[in-house]
């Protein structure tokens, strides 16, 4: 279905997030949304980090088979990795894409750091800093030498990956006062998710950019996660919204961010409707400040609707 938005501003990057979750090779599924979506002219996919697929190297892949499209990592968290590590994998990422690779990082939550990796969810911030701070050294220059009171990142041999000598952009998924900070000083960008448009105009962006402006570093990217889709039943589609999010109630992070948003529930934030509620909804965030959008959730009303909701977002795209 084609919408006439002829008032919508489109010169901003619209993508999607990519999850397959089907019983069948969640590669190649993956690879075959990819292209699904590159073919209704979304600009970017991006994929989480949980503790099944290495998303950096999923990323690759797709970037690989669907040239064209950028691919990017939100987010993985920096806790129960090492900025060496983490280097590698996007440098490598990097290069396979001939520079459309995009790097995410997240603080990560209590819960999963303890219990998935065994280790004290102390001092996520300080992590933060240092963690970009040697990231930023290893991805500009293929070289390291930081030892900080975290962490520890040298190089006795080099660490470039030749075709990446281009650097990976580097992304944060921040929203708390203190992680746009720290984002705004050493990052080049912010992933908030479940941050609707009054706590992007109000909060959000005014924070990192101005920590960024301080730094004397350019206005970073705001790459705004919404949970949304088209659909002719927004009731149910809601409903399934609320069941999918409720996780993210349980983390003060988002539920701040909900709050700030105007919303009690995290699915108060979702975007659910026809197309012309969608399209105002992203217009809305471009408004509050977002120079991308990237929708998740896409197929939690179905195929159709799905198909339904990657044709809006290919138009919007441009």
């Amino acid at each position: 279905m084609c919408v006439q938005l002829r008032w919508f501003q489109s010169d901003m990057t619209v993508g999607v997030a990519l999850a397959a979750t089907g019983p069948g090779n969640q590669i190649d599924a993956t690879v075959q949304l990819a292209r699904e979506a590159a073919a209704a002219g979304l600009r970017s996919a991006w994929f989480g980090q949980t503790f099944g697929a290495d998303s950096p190297q999923l990323a690759a892949l797709v970037g690989r088979e669907v040239p064209g499209l950028d691919v990017g990592t939100s987010a993985i968290p920096v806790f129960g990795r090492h900025p060496l590590l983490v280097s590698s994998q996007a440098q490598t990422a990097q290069a396979a894409t001939h520079g459309r690779y995009h790097l995410g990082l997240a603080l990560g939550t209590k819960l999963f750091t303890e219990a998935g990796f065994g280790i004290p969810y102390e001092r996520p911030i300080a992590r933060l800093r240092e963690f970009l701070t040697a990231l930023r050294q290893l991805t500009e220059t293929g070289t390291a030498d930081f030892h900080g009171e975290l962490i520890t990142a040298a190089t006795p041999m080099p660490a470039r990956v030749p075709g990446a000598e281009g650097g990976v952009p580097l992304l944060v998924a921040a929203m708390g006062p203190q992680a746009l900070r720290v984002s705004g000083e050493l990052a080049d960008g912010i992933l908030p998710y479940l941050a609707g448009p009054r706590a992007l105009a109000e909060h959000i962006v005014p924070a990192v950019n101005a920590a960024a402006q301080a730094a004397g570093r350019p206005a970073p990217r705001i790459v705004a996660l919404v949970h949304g889709v088209v659909t002719g039943d927004p009731d149910a589609a809601r409903e399934t919204a609320t069941e999918q999010l409720a996780f993210y109630e349980q983390i003060p992070s988002y539920a701040r961010v909900v709050e700030l948003s105007g919303g009690k529930r995290a699915a108060d934030v979702a975007v659910i409707g026809d197309e012309r509620t969608v399209a105002a909804e992203v217009q809305r965030y471009r408004d509050a400040g977002a120079t991308e959008v990237v929708f998740s959730g896409t197929d939690m009303a179905g195929e159709a609707d799905r198909h339904r909701t990657w044709a809006l977002l290919g138009e919007l795209a441009g």
